[in-house]
C-alpha cells in the first residue's frame, strides 16, 4: 500500500537564479570580468560614493561584442552617450530633476485607478476562456500589457506596438546584460539597431510636437538629441520591461505559494510584492566601476575594477529587506514608487477578478542575465475547469 506524498514546492528564493552566490549563477567569462559584492552594508556604502564607484559602466555590454555585431550597430550609427543611470555630477542631477517631475508621487498615485480598471477589463475578457478550460499565460496577457500603457500616460512619449516593444526590450536586455554567442549577438544587434532607428524618429517627432511630453521637456532643459535618445532607449526598458518582469514574478509567486485568495486584500498583495522585491527582484544586481584605488570597510578596490552589486536576494531575502531593490543614493530608481504600486494593484485586482485561479503546467523556466531575472511564463487555469476535465 502506497502512501500519498505531498510534493515539496521550491521557495521563491530557491527558484530565483540570482538569490544565491552570484558567481554560481554566472558563466566564467562574467566572473573573470566582474567582482561580485553581496554584503548589503558594503553595497550601500559603495552606492553612497558615486565619485569613487562610478556608474560609467551601467550601459556597457556585459561582455565584449564580436566584430560582426559591432558592424551591425555601427551601420545604424548606434550610440548611447552617458545620461541619468550612466552619468554623474551636475548633468545627472539636471536630467534627474526633469524626469522626476513625470514620476511625482501625486502622478503615480493617480495611475492606480486606471490600472485597476484596465486589469478588470482584461480579466473579464479572459474569464470566458478560463471557464471553457483554457490555460492562459498571464505574463503575456496581463503583465506585458499594463506597464507600456502607464509609461505612455505618464510621459507622453511614443510607445511602439506591444509585440515590437517586448521583442526590442528583451533583445536589448540580452545584448547588454547577457553573454550571447557570436551568432546570437548578430541577431540581437540587428534588433537593437531597429529599436535605435525607431527612437531616432520618435524622439524627433516628440520634440517637434512640444506638447509637454518628456522628450520635449528634456530638449528644453538643454539635453542634446543623442542623450535624449539614450535616455529613451533604457527608459523604455526600465520603465516597462522590468516592471512587467516584477509583475510576472509576483503573479507566479502568489499562485505557486497558494496565496492568490489572500491577495484579494490590498495589504496581503503589498506584503507579497515586498517579499518578491527582497528575495527575487527583477533587477537584483547593478554595476559600478572603481574610479581610483581605494579602501572601503577594510577591502581594497583597484582602479578600473568592475563590480556587480547585489540588491535583492541572499541576506536581504532572508531578512525580508527590500531597501536596496531599487538602488540606493543619488541613482535610486526614479520609478521605484510606480513599479511597486503597479505590481501591487495588478496583483490585487487580478486576484479579485479571477478567484479560483491556480498555476497550470510545470514550473516555468527563469530568464536571468547579469542584472535581471523573472519567470518566462505564468501559465494559469481555473481550479473548477481543471476539475471538470
Amino acid at each position: 500500500m502506497s502512501c500519498p506524498m505531498t510534493a515539496r514546492h521550491a521557495t521563491l528564493a530557491e527558484r530565483a537564479p540570482l538569490d544565491g552566490p552570484l558567481p554560481a549563477a554566472y558563466p566564467e567569462e562574467i566572473n573573470r570580468r566582474y567582482r561580485s559584492i553581496e554584503d548589503p552594508g558594503l553595497v550601500r556604502r559603495i552606492l553612497l560614493r558615486p565619485e569613487d564607484f562610478t556608474p560609467e559602466n551601467a550601459l556597457d555590454t556585459a561582455i565584449d561584442l564580436e566584430p560582426a555585431a559591432l558592424r551591425i550597430l555601427a551601420a545604424q550609427r548606434f550610440s548611447l552617450p552617458p545620461v541619468l543611470a550612466s552619468a554623474g555630477g551636475a548633468e545627472h542631477l539636471n536630467v534627474r530633476r526633469v524626469v522626476a517631475r513625470f514620476f511625482s508621487p501625486a502622478k503615480v498615485a493617480a495611475q492606480a485607478g486606471p490600472i485597476r480598471e484596465r486589469v478588470q477589463g482584461i480579466c473579464a475578457e479572459l474569464a470566458e476562456q478560463y471557464r471553457s478550460g483554457e490555460r492562459i499565460d498571464l505574463a503575456h496577457h496581463l503583465a506585458a500589457v499594463i506597464p507600456p500603457e502607464v509609461m505612455h500616460r505618464l510621459t507622453g512619449v511614443p510607445i511602439p506596438p506591444v509585440a515590437e516593444l517586448k521583442r526590442w526590450s528583451r533583445d536589448s536586455l540580452e545584448l547588454f546584460w547577457g553573454w550571447p554567442d557570436a551568432q546570437r549577438q548578430k541577431e540581437l544587434a540587428a534588433s537593437a539597431a531597429q529599436f535605435h532607428a525607431w527612437l531616432d524618429t520618435s524622439v524627433a517627432e516628440a520634440v517637434a510636437r512640444d506638447d509637454s511630453n518628456l522628450y520635449a521637456a528634456l530638449h528644453h532643459s538643454g539635453l542634446d538629441p543623442a542623450r535624449i535618445r539614450s535616455l529613451g532607449y533604457f527608459l523604455m526598458i526600465a520603465g516597462q520591461e522590468t516592471t512587467a518582469m516584477l509583475i510576472q514574478t509576483a503573479l507566479r509567486t502568489a499562485l505557486h505559494e497558494r496565496r492568490w485568495a489572500r491577495c484579494t486584500e490590498k495589504e496581503s498583495a503589498a506584503d507579497l510584492v515586498g517579499q518578491v522585491l527582497a528575495q527575487a527582484s527583477s533587477v537584483p544586481t547593478w554595476r559600478r566601476s572603481v574610479a581610483a584605488d581605494t579602501e572601503l570597510d577594510g577591502e581594497h578596490f583597484a582602479q578600473g575594477e568592475q563590480l556587480v552589486l547585489k540588491l535583492s536576494g541572499g541576506v536581504l531575502g532572508e531578512e525580508n529587506d527590500d531597501s536596496l531593490a531599487f538602488g540606493f543614493g543619488i541613482h535610486r530608481c526614479l520609478g521605484a514608487g510606480l513599479a511597486r504600486m503597479e505590481t501591487e494593484v495588478v496583483l490585487n485586482a487580478a486576484a479579485r477578478a479571477l478567484p479560483g485561479l491556480e498555476p497550470a503546467g510545470p514550473e516555468p523556466d527563469w530568464m536571468h542575465l547579469l542584472s535581471f531575472q523573472a519567470p518566462r511564463t505564468v501559465w494559469t487555469s481555473l481550479a473548477a475547469a481543471g476539475a471538470a476535465t
